[in-house]
């Protein structure tokens, strides 16, 4: 049986059950897509993943990480303004940072093609927002092509590809969440081997490139013509899907993962055996959107439902449409705040067609409908007990929370930023009182600074976000010299996204690289207070963030630990052990639940007598616990393993 990666180049066509995000990759290599560019982000890293499946000498395409997406997005432009078909890939949120450089793509002449992939999280599975970027897309005039699973991600990102070449503009392959990750049998085709073109293709006169005065202005017409040029195009697309029920008094539109919850639902009802049962426009190319196509289905129902998680974007365009044609139709779609919010799973769309339709639903579905909904995804009512999200066994930035919280006021304003260590906002920790994106906390740090002398402010920054998007909150801080401690959580990696590297690694995707110090870099930028230690010297630790908050201006403590989820599984890749656990001797422990209440390792465990042990298939040993317990009665033992 071949690998994956193997799998991902074969030339013969073939079937296998894989998630969308490894889907788009064989369609990547069968696309001849030759420059990839991406910063790593939930629901899209197991693209990544899947790209460095493969051999970099087996590789069709070059492939990078880079340090933010604003970059990745410029890496990828640049690739295909010299005639290569390029892709970017980032999460929903992503696109902000994005942003500067995505607003001006459809207005550039982007000779290789490019093709966006944006992994948008109804529901805020791993997002601090549920936000729509099909906003976005009707903004810049960029065609969007939404898969509803594997097999349709594959086929969309082909004809995104060969739209965006054809047309030399960016073409948005928009996927949610559970598009990304779900699974299926998805049928491949055949791909031919070729060489990548070494010949710098980029030329000024197929611009113009740069968008000052009136050339902006004929930019934005050239773009505006695309749009119309793919309007026209749109409207024979294979990927809208009609299904007839032969019922002209309902319909619904809907795209992208709905439509497969959508017919969850109905084909579960008997009333939806023949004609009762609605007809169903799924549109594929959601932007432009097929008006002649709309305007046909809404003609032929007296009543229209529109389907869409999120903003009523499709539902207000239909409306438009409707009303400029002068159709007589009845067009139904969000009506209360909860309409706007999370995934429209079949239990959603169950309430929803219970409040418009019940005559669909069978009685036991119209009478439970709500209960559904509240118990997820599922048919019935299921009890699941709650179980809030925590840092891993050994995490150094438990030790780092656990040391710095002993040294703050209760009344100290603490900021928190992307990354594991955002989780030191919930309890016991409750360090981070105010977060809005990556790299912010020392910007946001500054400003709560201001005209602020009786309470100390305390910025967190992962080394990772740093290098993303915080260096130009260290630059103002330096150079408008604000007064604020900011605390580096630097554990080596990108750990939140699975542990991709950054430029404090001294590696990249393709190996050994020079590394960007992190001090180094902090001296270059003017810090002037610069103090640093491991997280599990925790009284040093709180010693330094003492010390530099008393100083009255900005200055920087680097809290430094590797990750313990990364070090321990490669440890067991190296078939490698714990060698050592905790333990709590019962005799000495006097219940005083320090290391439950304040240190909150997910390791220990409260009995309903008081006592407190030790899981064993959690403690990896690290010993980080021991300076915790005031009366010492936590102790390491070593273990036996058979990995040893």
């Amino acid at each position: 049986m071949k690998k994956m990666g193997e799998m991902l180049v074969t030339t013969d066509p073939f079937e296998e059950i894989v998630m969308g995000n490894t889907a788009l990759v064989r369609a990547m290599v069968e696309a001849g897509t030759e420059v990839v560019s991406s910063y790593p982000g939930s629901p899209t890293p197991e693209i990544g993943a899947a790209i460095l499946s493969i051999e970099e000498d087996q590789r069709p395409f070059y492939f990078e990480f880079s340090v933010n997406e604003k970059v990745a997005t410029e890496v990828a432009l640049g690739a295909s303004l010299n005639g290569h078909l390029s892709t970017v890939f980032f999460k929903s949120v992503g696109l902000n940072v994005a942003a500067d450089a995505f607003v001006q793509l459809p207005l550039m002449e982007l000779i290789g093609g490019m093709v966006v992939i944006l992994g948008d999280d109804p529901g805020a599975n791993s997002s601090q927002n549920e936000q729509d970027n099909r906003h976005y897309a009707r903004m810049v005039y960029a065609p969007v092509f939404e898969p509803g699973n594997p097999q349709e991600a594959y086929e969309m990102y082909l004809e995104a590809a060969k739209v965006s070449k054809e047309m030399q503009m960016p073409v948005i392959l928009r996927l949610t969440t559970h598009v990304c990750h779900a699974k299926m049998k998805t049928s491949f085709g055949a791909y031919q081997r070729r060489s990548i073109s070494t010949a710098a293709e980029f030329d000024p006169t197929n611009g113009p490139y740069i968008p000052l005065t009136d050339l902006a202005l004929d930019m934005k017409r050239r773009a505006l013509t695309r749009r119309s040029r793919m309007e026209e195009r749109g409207e024979s697309s294979e990927f809208h899907l009609l299904r007839e029920n032969g019922n002209r008094s309902k319909g619904i539109i809907t795209s992208g993962l709905p439509y497969y919850s959508l017919l969850d639902v109905l084909e579960a009802e008997e009333s939806c055996g023949g004609e009762g049962c609605p007809d169903i426009l799924k549109l594929g190319l959601t932007y432009p959107v097929p008006r002649l196509r709309i305007a046909e289905f809404c003609r032929g129902h007296e009543t229209v439902l529109v389907l869409e998680e999120l903003d009523p974007i499709l539902e207000q365009e239909i409306k438009a449409i409707a009303f400029d044609e002068g159709i007589s139709v009845q067009i139904l779609g969000k009506q209360h705040a909860e309409d706007y919010i999370g995934e429209l799973h079949p239990a959603k769309i169950r309430q929803i067609l219970q409040r418009y339709w019940p005559e669909l639903l069978s009685a036991a579905d119209t009478g439970s409908a709500s209960e559904s909904v509240a118990a997820g995804e599922g048919e019935a009512e299921v009890s699941v007990p709650g179980r809030p999200a925590q840092m891993c066994p050994g995490c150094g930035h438990r030790s780092a929370f656990h040391a710095i919280k002993q040294v703050l006021a209760d009344d100290d304003i603490t900021v928190a930023d992307i990354g594991c260590h955002t989780l030191g906002a919930l309890p016991p920790y409750k360090m981070g009182q105010a977060l809005v994106c990556m790299g912010h906390s020392t910007g946001t740090g500054s400003g709560l600074a201001l005209f602020n002398d009786s309470r100390r402010v305390v910025a967190f920054i992962g080394d990772s976000t740093l290098y993303h998007a915080g260096l130009p909150g260290i630059v103002n801080a330096v150079y408008n010299q604000h007064n604020l401690t900011l605390i580096i959580m630097a554990n080596g990696t990108t750990a939140m996204t699975g542990h991709q590297e950054h430029p404090g690694t001294g590696k990249t995707v393709h190996g050994s690289t020079s590394k960007v110090p992190l001090r180094t870099l902090l001296e270059g930028l003017g810090v002037q207070h610069i103090a640093e230690t491991d997280t599990y010297n925790q009284r040093r630790l709180g010693e330094l963030v003492k010390e530099s908050m008393e100083m009255n201006e900005f200055s920087v403590v680097i809290a430094r630990h590797p990750c313990m989820l990364k070090f321990t599984r490669e440890r067991r890749k190296r078939g490698e052990g714990i060698r050592a656990q905790a333990r709590v001797d019962s005799d000495t422990c006097r219940h005083i639940h320090h290391c439950v209440s304040r240190f909150a390792c997910p390791s220990f465990v409260l009995h309903p007598n008081g006592d407190v042990t030790v899981n064993p298939d959690l403690c990896i040993g690290d010993g980080s616990c021991l300076q915790t317990c005031p009366v010492e009665a936590i102790s390491l033992e070593g273990v036996t393993s058979d990995e040893n």
